[in-house]
């Protein structure tokens, strides 16, 4: 575009010159495109020194992507573990590859490959978040881009417009006091922003309605809030007020690693010991390592169980087949993704390599349940983000109920990851080469509902896991029907 520029520039000062047929008939005048010609040769110039700069900065661009991509081709899970690599690699591919042009003129290239997240990509994530009514998200996003404004960053993006989004996602969430603060600030910066003066004066009055109808605090009553907010922190760490909180935060605290703790009278019940299955020929001379995870629901702990040969054969066998993992839609009736399970998995059986046969018989030896009214053995494997929010495994199926689980973890886990249950507080850590093992069923049939359980959002790494449904029928006398929910 600019070469055409140039050159129309040019064709229009000769087609000029060339229309005045006089030039030469006066030496005088013909010096005088002497200088127009130099002219001509200088704006040359200067366009060659622009076009090798652009294309000096498209080289450097080119040069710093092909080392970034032969350094992440070596161990592409290992660097695509990492969240912001993830996040700038899809950013690359929907944006910046699609504007090469915007691209080089602005310079960014630049901060392209940084391990950091800039305030462009902070409000990027913020607007994908405000875009799905999700103000809680974006308060989030939108503060650390406010954050990084302030520090100094540059960026495009100014502190008006992030203010702006920011205020409105806090109003969102009911709190007015921190939303009139900040739309004061919006104010401070651009006196004459329409938006924020009518939510001034809407603030404004909403806080004072609700002024109203509280009632006037006096000294004793400040006292009585200050001791309600030490009572509350202590309450926090009991059991009764957890049990209160809505699932979805009990979720969240879980895979913060913020849960309730055992009390050391339950931890004392907890042991680890060396396991043969009542003698199972298998195990006497080499008895397995287990572990107790938790009391009720009782989760155990299998350690050493996989081997390194066995988990890369059964990724190689997956990878192929990978696909959405899918959940049952109850009014459909039919297979559907989910936004609150995000993963790929696969299915293998004992027909796909014998090693999956190899492994199902070492589970039914160490659990002493039926196999074969089990489903097949799931692969799943959770990228960056990926997660499964709470759910419960059993369900009514062909060959009866989901009686218990196995999960082998495959892999380590940097950060997140975990499987929590959310109504009991309890945490298992991702660790690859181990299983762990619950009942899902009390001994009468009826569903614990204490095994509610989920996948925390893996946050960096790569989370690979396979886990076998165990089904009721089949188990008649391996685990004998009772009357009441205890053994």
């Amino acid at each position: 575009m600019e070469l055409k520029c140039w050159c129309l520039l040019l064709l229009s000062g000769l087609q000029s010159i060339s229309a005045n047929h006089d030039f030469f008939t006066s030496i005088g005048q013909m010096t005088d495109l002497l200088y127009t010609e130099k002219d001509l040769v200088t704006s040359l110039k200067d366009y060659i020194r622009a076009e090798e700069n652009k294309l000096e900065q498209i080289k450097r661009w080119a040069d710093k992507l092909d080392s970034l991509t032969a350094a992440a081709t070596q161990d592409p899970e290992g660097f695509l573990g990492h969240p912001v690599n993830a996040f700038k690699l899809m950013k690359r591919l929907n944006t910046e590859w699609g504007d090469l042009e915007s691209l080089v003129l602005s310079d960014t290239s630049d901060a392209i490959h940084k391990i950091h997240m800039t305030v462009d990509d902070c409000y990027e994530l913020a607007k994908i978040a405000y875009t799905e009514v999700d103000y809680y998200h974006t308060e989030l996003w939108m503060t650390q881009a406010l954050k990084q404004l302030e520090e100094g960053e540059e960026s495009n993006i100014d502190m008006v417009t992030v203010l702006d989004y920011l205020s409105y996602a806090i109003y969102q969430q009911g709190e007015l006091d921190r939303a009139l603060e900040l739309t004061k600030r919006l104010l401070e910066l651009d006196p004459e922003h329409q938006r924020a003066k009518g939510n001034l004066k809407y603030f404004e009055f909403q806080l004072e309605k609700q002024n109203k109808a509280e009632p006037d605090e006096d000294e004793d009553k400040k006292e009585q809030v200050t001791n309600k907010t030490t009572e509350k922190k202590q309450k926090k760490e009991s059991r009764q007020t957890f049990s209160l909180i809505p699932e979805r935060k009990k979720y969240e605290m879980l895979c913060r690693g913020e849960g309730i703790r055992m009390t050391p009278q339950r931890q004392s019940r907890l042991f680890c010991r060396y396991y043969d299955n009542k003698h199972n020929p298998k195990f006497l001379l080499a008895p397995v390592k287990q572990q107790d995870e938790w009391d009720r629901p009782y989760i155990v702990r299998y350690l050493d169980i996989i081997s390194d040969t066995e988990m890369e054969k059964v990724k190689q066998l997956a990878k192929p087949r990978l696909r959405r993992a899918t959940v049952h839609d109850p009014q459909t009736g039919k297979l559907t993704t989910a936004q609150y399970r995000v993963s790929k998995s696969a299915w293998l059986t004992e027909y796909d390599d014998p090693l999956i046969d190899k492994l199902n018989q070492r589970i039914e030896d160490l659990t002493g349940l039926e196999m074969d009214t089990a489903e097949e053995l799931q692969v799943a494997n959770y990228g960056v983000g990926g997660q499964y929010e709470p759910h419960f495994d059993f369900g009514r199926l062909g060959t009866g109920n989901r009686i218990a689980t196995w999960l082998f973890y495959m892999s380590d886990v940097a950060a997140g990851g975990a499987t929590v249950f959310p109504d009991v507080g309890a945490s298992v850590r991702p660790k690859k080469g181990t299983a762990v093992f619950w009942y899902n069923l009390f001994p009468n049939g009826e569903g614990d509902y204490s095994t509610r359980h989920a996948a925390c959002p893996v946050l960096v790494g790569n989370k690979w896991v396979s886990n076998k449904w165990i089904h009721e029928r089949g188990q008649e006398w391996r685990r004998p029907c009772n009357l009441s929910e205890a053994d």
